[in-house]
Formats: C-alpha cells, sequence, structure tokens
C-alpha cells in the first residue's frame, strides 16, 4: 500500500481524496470552569485533529463564560464533524464556525487579528533598519536597550508572518504570539 494513503487513525483519512482541506475559524462560548479547555483539547488530540490557533478568555463575568477561538484544517466532512462533536461536550454552550458565517454574509472572511511580540538583537545598520521596517508595519517599541528592541505587532496573520521574515535576517531573537482572535461583521453577536 502507498504510504501516503496508509490509515493513520485519524479521521482524516476517511474522507474522500477530491474534497480540499480548508482553514476554518471556529468560536466556542463555554462554562469557565477548570477541565473545560483540557475536554476541547482532548477532542482535537484524541482525533488526530490539528489546532492551528487557539486563543481563551473569559468573556461574560457575571454569566462565568469564556470563548474559545480554534482556527484548524481539514476537509469540508472533517470540519463538521468537529463542530458536531464540539456541541456534544456537555460546559459547551455554543459553536459557531464564523468562516462559514461569512461566506453565507458574502464576506471572504471573518475579521481576524493577532498579536505578535517580537525580540531582535542587533546593532548598526541592522537596528537600523529593523526600526524603519517596524515603522512601516506599524509595530510599537515595546522594550529597547542598546542591544535589542521587541516589537509589538498587530493585524493579520498574514502581516504578522510577513514581519518576523523580514526581521530573521536583522537579528530575529524570540516570538511570542497570542493566537487569533477573531469576530463575525454585522450587528449580530455570537
Amino acid at each position: 500500500m502507498n504510504a501516503q494513503f496508509q490509515p493513520t487513525g485519524s479521521a482524516y483519512f476517511i474522507t474522500s481524496e477530491t474534497e480540499k482541506d480548508e482553514r476554518r475559524t471556529l468560536a466556542v462560548l463555554v462554562d469557565n470552569e477548570p477541565g473545560v479547555l483540557a475536554r476541547v483539547i482532548g477532542l482535537f488530540s484524541g482525533r488526530g485533529y490539528n489546532i492551528d490557533s487557539l486563543t481563551v478568555s473569559e468573556t461574560e463575568h457575571e454569566r462565568h463564560l469564556s470563548r474559545i477561538t480554534i482556527v484548524t484544517r481539514g476537509t469540508p466532512h472533517v470540519l463538521e464533524q468537529i463542530k458536531h462533536q464540539l456541541e456534544r461536550i456537555v460546559p459547551v454552550h455554543r459553536v459557531v464556525d464564523l468562516t462559514v458565517v461569512s461566506r453565507d454574509r458574502g464576506q471572504e472572511r471573518p475579521l481576524e487579528r493577532e498579536l505578535a511580540m517580537v525580540k531582535v538583537s542587533g546593532t548598526g545598520n541592522h537596528r537600523v533598519e529593523a526600526l524603519r521596517l517596524a515603522d512601516a508595519f506599524h509595530a510599537r517599541v515595546i522594550d529597547a536597550n542598546t542591544e535589542h528592541f521587541i516589537f509589538e505587532i498587530t493585524g493579520r496573520v498574514s502581516k504578522i508572518e510577513q514581519f518576523i521574515a523580514i526581521m530573521k535576517p536583522l537579528g530575529l531573537v524570540e516570538v511570542c504570539r497570542t493566537g487569533v482572535a477573531a469576530m463575525n461583521r454585522g450587528p449580530e453577536g455570537m
């Protein structure tokens, strides 16, 4: 049997070869209690699904609710499976596929933003060039000394990745990213 078509124990294998992988952003409203995040993550790891980005924070303090934003990839069939399996977890109140909602409204994607802190070390021309490029990307200097800068940059994932790529030859030392926060346009809530 060809190695690329061997069963992997993942639900990805059971999908038809004609379906193409898609990137989807899911918003999950859950009770803010111990173990909920572990159960959601366990669903992904136990079935061989991958998570590209994960953010979680309490959003409604009075009701003790948190919002988990998950960016994942898979075929449409697998992504529907993921959504339905998330809906069956007891402390989950609601699961919204923000990507599908955006498409249904005639929009390309939901609004997605990420924050990154990027440490760049360098002197001389590299230091000047790093500052110039940071200004072009609207990155803020949040810490600096004679040997390094730490930049804060917010924007689309592609903007963050492009900024990181151009900082590599200038002395990139470390990157810390928050993960995607996403919301659909329009007056309606989740």
